[in-house]
């Protein structure tokens, strides 16, 4: 019997991915746990195993193709003992292929009779209402495209007094472009309200179409790239994370000196190891460890601000898994440092460069970038003195780190230099308040200026 296989759900959240390449053809034997295929999801390019033993009868989803939908079928086995032809017809029909998405929505259709409304016997005939512009009695529903309504709308054109050259005289996208450049079926103008009555709140702005925003440039000034699956992923989370939590910012200054100072003692006292090439130091403590842990014990300090928002529940965490912004060719991804907690500075420092390593190669597994409990994003290597970023739920925090600068400071009513890094702190106000932000953050600035204690 042929054996079908199918894209899998390669993370709680995939609903589709792209079949980036084959590692069988038609005709080749597989066996449990042979890696057959890459699929490459929003972050990461994952390795998928077969789970059956057979022939691969047929590949139905050829490499390349992006948009493949979870559970739709992409390849066939036939089983042992049966011909791999008439598996491969017998086996299923390909999933359809991932279109871009038509500028016109499907023809209108007529509502269907229902036997009971046919049996009724005939109403009296009704005085036929005037006829419209569109073809539609006045009244009556008007038909119009999707994307026509929606320009109509941004243009402040009345579809109802258009003449649609669409089907049974649907309005559709010409018919407002030739509407708009012509200048006429403007929509007329709101009734004004009753003296006294409240205003009606304004509608939310909406973005700008496609067609709106190219447009605004020349043609031949610009190429058009599709955005890839990471892309859409993380404009998709912003929108959703802006839209949906009430950012809330707190910046502070920090000292670095001492920070620094403890960091060269303890990267000379590295142990050597013997790698292939050569001996190395055992680890090679960066600023940004020590954040991850000052972060990590700031959280076990302020237990409260450890915390996710849910409509129903406050989420305590009993552990600090802080996840670390790392750049990478086309987005961002955020690994995370597991009970960072409970880590020492080496094992830290070693893990990131793991985690890092692998996320620029999209090898992470989505254990090791979803979940956590807060996130640190660190652009002092770029200059960028402070910023604020944006929460990635579930979070309820987020901590911008700027750069390490001498700058001048008062102490005791005498003017002297230190290294000062200024962090943000953007806190999800329904799970961490004002106040307790600002413990959070003043635990962190402690551990910061005192790092002998994430020595103990």
């Amino acid at each position: 019997m042929p054996i079908n296989i199918t894209m899998p759900a390669l993370s709680p959240t995939m609903e589709e991915g792209n079949l980036s390449k084959w590692l069988v053809k038609e005709g080749d034997k597989v066996s449990p746990g042979d890696v057959i295929a890459e699929i490459e999801t929003d972050k990461a390019t994952m390795e998928v195993e077969a789970v059956d033993e057979g022939t691969v009868a047929k590949l139905v989803v050829p490499a390349g193709t992006e948009g493949v939908k979870v559970n739709a079928l992409i390849a066939i086995l036939a089983g042992e003992g049966e011909d791999a032809a008439a598996a491969a017809k017998s086996g299923g029909s390909a999933a359809p292929k991932a279109e871009a998405p038509k500028a016109e929505a499907p023809k209108a259709e007529a509502p269907k009779e229902t036997p009971k409304a046919a049996a009724a016997a005939p109403a009296p005939a009704k005085a036929e209402p005037a006829p419209v512009a569109n073809g539609h009695a006045a009244g009556d529903r008007v038909f119009a495209s999707p994307l026509a309504r929606r320009i109509a709308k941004d243009a402040g054109v009345d579809v109802a007094a258009l003449a649609g050259s669409g089907p049974h005289g649907r309005v559709v996208k010409v018919d407002v472009e030739a509407a708009i450049a012509s200048g006429g079926a403007q929509a007329a103008p709101a009734a004004k309200a009753p003296a006294g009555a409240p205003s009606a709140p304004a509608p939310a702005p909406k973005p700008m179409s496609d067609d709106q925003v190219l447009k605004l440039f020349a043609e031949g000034s610009y190429e058009l790239v599709p955005h890839d699956n990471m892309r859409k992923t993380i404009a998709r989370r912003l929108v959703e994370a802006k839209s949906t939590i009430p950012h809330f910012y707190l910046t502070l200054d920090c000292e670095l000196d001492a920070l620094l100072a403890l960091r060269t003692q303890l990267n000379a006292a590295a142990p050597m190891r013997k790698t292939d090439k050569g001996e190395v130091p055992a680890y090679k403590l960066s600023v940004n460890d020590m954040v991850i842990k000052a972060m990590a014990m700031a959280l076990m300090a302020v237990p409260d601000a450890n915390a996710s928002w849910t409509e129903n529940a406050m989420v305590k965490h009993k552990h600090a898994d802080v996840g670390v912004a790392v750049s990478i060719p086309g987005g961002l991804i955020t690994p995370i440092i597991r009970r960072a907690d409970e880590k020492t500075l080496s094992v830290i420092s070693n893990e990131m460069k793991d985690l890092a390593s692998r996320a620029r190669s999209r090898k992470l597994k989505p254990e090791e970038y979803q979940g956590g409990t807060t996130a640190v994003s660190n652009l002092g290597m770029f200059g960028i003195k402070d910023f604020a970023a944006v929460i990635n739920p579930p979070h309820a925090t987020i901590l911008a780190v700027g750069a390490g600068e001498e700058r001048a400071v008062v102490k005791k009513g005498e003017i002297k230099v230190a290294t000062v890094m200024s962090v943000t702190l953007s806190t999800d106000h329904r799970a961490v308040d004002g106040a307790l932000g600002a413990e959070l953050l003043g635990a962190f600035k402690r551990m910061i200026e005192n790092p002998m204690g994430m020595l103990v």
